[in-house]
């Protein structure tokens, strides 16, 4: 584990405090359970971003070719010599 230094208002202190008791947990255990929350919401909205994104691109191209469906890999074959 690093040790880092963090401050916080007094509302956050006294609710992280009243918290700690509840669950018996420890303050250090309750924050890094908070950090692990926001980092995996900042994974998903990330993730989210990039589900728009295909989504936007996707039947915006077109090949010329109307069995791309059927024939995908044959045409990926073709395109990377394998």
């Amino acid at each position: 584990m690093v040790r880092t230094q963090i401050q916080l208002t007094e509302q956050q202190m006294e609710a992280l405090r009243r918290c700690s008791l509840r669950k018996k947990q420890s303050l250090a255990d309750l924050i890094r359970q908070s950090v692990d929350l926001f980092l995996g919401q900042e994974n998903e909205a990330s993730r989210e971003i990039q589900r728009k994104r295909a989504r936007a691109a996707a039947g915006r191209f077109a090949s010329g070719s109307s069995d791309v469906s059927a024939e995908h890999d044959r045409y990926l074959s073709d395109a990377f010599g394998s």
